[in-house]
C-alpha cells in the first residue's frame, strides 16, 4: 500500500480485533459491520476533502463509531463486573504531541470529545472517573444517563461470563490471569493525515467484558494505545490492552521509524507480528505515516478496519 508521492489526505479506521470468525458471522451481520465502517470512512474523508484538519477527521469519525452499537465504544460498550459501562478514550495531535485522555467515565456520551477537551482546555493529559465527568460538565460536553450505553447483546455476554465464573469457583479453579474473555476486542480508532501534512490519532473503548477494580487498558494510555507525531506516523491500537501497555506498542512503531529508519510497513509488522506475538499479545493497529502510507496489521483471526485516500477506499474484516 506504499506510494511515493504524498496523497492529499490519508485516513484509516478500526473497529476492533480478535476472534472474529467467518463461520460465526451471518451475512446480515457482516453487511452491517461493513456498512458501518464505510460510513465512518465517509465521515472522516469528507472532513479531509473539504480541507479540514486530521484532528477533526479523527474525532468526528470516532464520534460516529461511539454511537454505533456494533462496536465496543460508547453505545454498545461492554459491561464491567458490576454491570456498568466504563469508557476510555484518547486523542493525540501530531503537530506538537499535545494529547488528551479519559478513563472510567460512565455518563459522557462521546468520550473522544472529552479527551479532546482535556487536551485543548486543561493543563493535563489524563482525567478519570468522577473528576473527568465534572470536567465534562464544566466544558459543555454532552452527558447522558448510563442507560444510553446499554445493549442487550453486551449484557447477555456479561451474564454468561458471570455464570462461567461461578462454575469455575465452585470447581475451585480460577480464570487464567490476563486471558481475553470476550473473544474479540471492539475498540474503535482512527488515524489521519490532512492536506497540511499534519497527523492525528484517536482511540475509544468500553474495555474488557467483566473487568474489575476500574481497570484501564491501553486506550487512554498515550504511547500504548494512541500516538501521533508529524515526523513519522499516527497510530491507534486495538487488542489485549495489558500487552499493549507493557510494550508501549503505539510509541514503539514511531520509535522504530524515528530512530532506526524503518518504513511504516516494516515497523508495524515487527511490532504486531514479531514482538507482540512472541509475548502472547493479541490484536492489531492502524497507522498512517507522514507520506500517507497506510498499515493495518493484526495477529488475530480478524480486525474490523478500512482506509481511504483520493480515489482509493477499502473496508475489510479478515485477510482480504
Amino acid at each position: 500500500m506504499e506510494k511515493p508521492a504524498r496523497p492529499a489526505y490519508s485516513l484509516a479506521i478500526h473497529g476492533g480485533a480478535g476472534t472474529i470468525n467467518r463461520a460465526d458471522m451471518s451475512p446480515e451481520k457482516e453487511a452491517a459491520y461493513r456498512a458501518a465502517l464505510d460510513t465512518a470512512l465517509t465521515i472522516g474523508e469528507t472532513v479531509l476533502k473539504n480541507g479540514g484538519t486530521a484532528l477533526d477527521a479523527v474525532t468526528q469519525t470516532i464520534t460516529f463509531l461511539e454511537d454505533c452499537p456494533l462496536f465496543n465504544a460508547g453505545r454498545g460498550a461492554v459491561f464491567s463486573h458490576e454491570g456498568k459501562n466504563e469508557l476510555d478514550a484518547s486523542v493525540m495531535d501530531g503537530r506538537d504531541q499535545r494529547a488528551g485522555a479519559v478513563g472510567s467515565v460512565m455518563t459522557v456520551k462521546h468520550p473522544i470529545l472529552l479527551a479532546r477537551a482535556v487536551m485543548e482546555k486543561s493543563p493535563h493529559v489524563m482525567l478519570v472517573g468522577r473528576g473527568a465527568e465534572q470536567f465534562a460538565a464544566e466544558n459543555g460536553i454532552e452527558l447522558v444517563d448510563p442507560k444510553w450505553f446499554y445493549t442487550e447483546d453486551r449484557w447477555k455476554t456479561l451474564q454468561k461470563m458471570l455464570e462461567e465464573e461461578k462454575a469455575k469457583e465452585a470447581a475451585k479453579t480460577g480464570r487464567i490471569p490476563g486471558k481475553n474473555p470476550d473473544g474479540k476486542f471492539g475498540t474503535v480508532g482512527c488515524v489521519a493525515l490532512d492536506g497540511q501534512g499534519n497527523l492525528a490519532a484517536g482511540t475509544s473503548t468500553g474495555g474488557m467484558t467483566n473487568k474489575r477494580w476500574n481497570r484501564l487498558g491501553d486506550t487512554p494510555v498515550i504511547g500504548a494505545g494512541t500516538y501521533a507525531s508529524n515526523d513519522a506516523c499516527a497510530v491507534s491500537c486495538t487488542g489485549h490492552g495489558e500487552y499493549f501497555i507493557r510494550y508501549v506498542v503505539a510509541y514503539d512503531v514511531w520509535a522504530l521509524m524515528a530512530y532506526k529508519g524503518l518504513s511504516l510497513q516494516e515497523a508495524t509488522t515487527q511490532v504486531v507480528h514479531q514482538k507482540l506475538k512472541e509475548k502472547g499479545g493479541e490484536g492489531g493497529l492502524i497507522a498512517v505515516d507522514q507520506n500517507g502510507n497506510i498499515a493495518l496489521p493484526f495477529n488475530s483471526s480478524g480486525m474490523y478496519r478500512g482506509y481511504a485516500r483520493p480515489g482509493e477506499r477499502k473496508v475489510m474484516i479478515w485477510e482480504e
